[in-house]
Order: C-alpha cells, then sequence, then structure tokens
C-alpha cells in the first residue's frame, strides 16, 4: 500500500489530502550538470558550424572564378591557372580504402581477442597497448612507414603486380619479370600510405569493436555455450551479430579518421596530380597531403582553392562520421545485458 503526503495547504473539502505534484525539474548539483552537458554540447556543434560557415565562405570565391570545373579538373597547376582536386579526391579515396583494408580485419580480430580470447588478468594490459597507439603522433606513423615499411611494401606491390596485374587495381606501368626490377615505379603510393594510415585508424576502431562486443549479454552466451556451441561458434551465433551495428560504425569511424590523416600521408607518398585507379604505382596525393603541402607559398586565389578542397573534405568527413554515430545509436549493442 502506497500512502502519498498531503500538499501544503490544499486539502479536499472532505478533509482527504490531496497528492503532492512531482516535478521533473533538475535542481541542486543535476540541474548543474544538465547546464553544463548542454553548453558544452552547444559550444562543440557551435565551433563545428563555425568552421563549416567559415571554409564555405572562403570556397566563394574559387567557386566564381573556376565553377564547378574546379571539382572536375585534375592537375594542380597555379601558373597556368589550372586548379582541380578531381585527382586528390581520387587519392584521398584509394589511400583510405588501403588503410580500411588492412585496419579492419586486425580492429576485428585484436577486439574479438581481446573480449573473448584473452585472460582476464592480461586484458587491461591489451587494451592499453591498443588504445596507447592512438596516442603515438603522426609523424612518427610517417617515418615508421618511409623508413620500415615502403621498402618491404614495395617488394609485395611487386608480388601483386606479377600474379594480379591483370586486374587494373593492381596493374603498374613497368616491366613486373625484368631481370632488375624497378623499385621506385612502387614505392610513394597510396598502397604504402595505406599501410601507415591503417596503423593510425586501428586503435579507434578496436576499441568502438571492443566496447560493443563486452555488451553482449552473458546469458545468450552462455546459453550459446550451454547447447553445445564452440566458443568460436559461440562468437559467430551471438557476439558478431549482436555487435553488427558497432563494428560497422567502428570501422566508418576509422574511414573518416584515415580520410583526413595528413602528415604520414605527406611523407610517404611522391605528389602527382593524374587521375589513375592504380594504387599500387608510384605517385599520388590527398587533400589533407595537398593543404599541408602547398600552403605556406600559397597566393591568394590558391589560398582560397585550398580551402575550397579543405571544405569538400569537410563535408565527406562530416557525413562519414555523422553516418556511423547513427549506426551506433541504432544497433542492438545499446541493449541491455540481462538474458
Amino acid at each position: 500500500m502506497t500512502t502519498t503526503l498531503p500538499a501544503q495547504d490544499s486539502v479536499l473539502p472532505t478533509g482527504q489530502p490531496t497528492p503532492r505534484r512531482l516535478s521533473r525539474k533538475a535542481t541542486g548539483a543535476d540541474r548543474v550538470f544538465e547546464l553544463s552537458a548542454r553548453t558544452i554540447g552547444a559550444t562543440v556543434l557551435v565551433v563545428t558550424g563555425g568552421i563549416g560557415v567559415f571554409l564555405a565562405w572562403q570556397s566563394v570565391p574559387t567557386l566564381e572564378r573556376y565553377g564547378w570545373s574546379f571539382f572536375t579538373e585534375s592537375a594542380w597547376q597555379p601558373e597556368s591557372d589550372q586548379l582541380g582536386i578531381a585527382a586528390v579526391l581520387v587519392g584521398t579515396v584509394s589511400i583510405a580504402g588501403v588503410a580500411m583494408a588492412f585496419a579492419f580485419p586486425l580492429a576485428l580480430l585484436t577486439a574479438l581477442f581481446i573480449s573473448e580470447y584473452a585472460p582476464a588478468g592480461i586484458k587491461p594490459t591489451l587494451v592499453s597497448l591498443v588504445d596507447l597507439m592512438a596516442a603515438v603522433p603522426s609523424i612518427i606513423y610517417g617515418m615508421w612507414g618511409y623508413f620500415l615499411v615502403m621498402p618491404h611494401a614495395a617488394a609485395f606491390s611487386l608480388w601483386l603486380h606479377q600474379n594480379f596485374g591483370w586486374i587494373p587495381l593492381f596493374r603498374v606501368d613497368a616491366d613486373p619479370n625484368a631481370a632488375v626490377w624497378d623499385q621506385s615505379r612502387y614505392i610513394g603510393s597510396a598502397f604504402c600510405a595505406g599501410i601507415a594510415v591503417a596503423m593510425m585508424v586501428l586503435p579507434m576502431s578496436c576499441a568502438v569493436m571492443r566496447q560493443v562486443f563486452s555488451q553482449t549479454p552473458p546469458g545468450e552466451k552462455e546459453a550459446a555455450l550451454a547447447l553445445g556451441a564452440t566458443r568460436w561458434g559461440m562468437i559467430r551465433a551471438v557476439v558478431l551479430p549482436f555487435g553488427r551495428g558497432g563494428i560497422i560504425g567502428g570501422t566508418m569511424l576509422g574511414l573518416g579518421r584515415a580520410l583526413g590523416e595528413t602528415i604520414a600521408v605527406l611523407l610517404i607518398i611522391s605528389p602527382d596530380f593524374i587521375i589513375k585507379p592504380r594504387i599500387l604505382e608510384v605517385g599520388t596525393s590527398s587533400v589533407s597531403a595537398l593543404i599541408a603541402g602547398r600552403f605556406g607559398d600559397a597566393s591568394a586565389a590558391q589560398l582560397s582553392a585550398l580551402l575550397t578542397a579543405g571544405f569538400v573534405l569537410f563535408l565527406i568527413t562530416l557525413v562519414v562520421n555523422t553516418l556511423a554515430a547513427v549506426i551506433v545509436s541504432r544497433s542492438r549493442s545499446g541493449a541491455g545485458t540481462d538474458a
């Protein structure tokens, strides 16, 4: 039996007390926290919107001068007044695609190992080591990719060209069966840069996937094991379906970062403003590397063009990250853990 407290100065004619009206309005510390959270959230939105508005405003002179040809022209030759970002957009997508081809399986397998296979005593250490990868400066990854990865990636690129050169993606304008192979044709490519970028986006993707896998209802896992499933069978039947949204969201978040990586890409690639889908061949570029490499000596017109390229990259990454957030929020991964 529940009782109600009498409201002050509020009594029915019969003498019975009336129920007190409960207020949903936060008070005290809850009110302070609510206002702080709203203020911080609004500030982030204002800053993000301000960046977009600034880039859009700075893009107006470029769009007025070059029109839509700015998005279809591949050459970047300021001396002849030919500026376009078609080639760098293709290069950006190529580098990000190679990065995710390496990062996705590594992040997925690492997250599964930590959440399902690693002994409880070393799980915190493994989590810290993976998260620590995100704190390594991008220039370190760039030097690692240039001095250590690139020579081995060039040899692997030659092998791909020899065995899969009939696929346009793995074709290189060189003789793969020459007595002395031309290593310079296989370095500074989107493939070499993508490997370095993959190590940079792996921690973010792995963290999202690992967190999703850890929320799998233990009752469903135990039920699968009780029915005779092996651990891998339980993972395929329970963990992976449960974390599907987190897997997709973590991959897209990693893709959003891969699209904007700058210093590591700038150190590895050989700038070339030609549209080519061949990821193993020397020469490519990306929007972020273009901005970093040309910003220092750019004229007013070139600066506006660089900011326009940055605005396009801003929109692409914003759309990708927004889709990733929506997928994660709508996935079953947020469900409770009660069986």
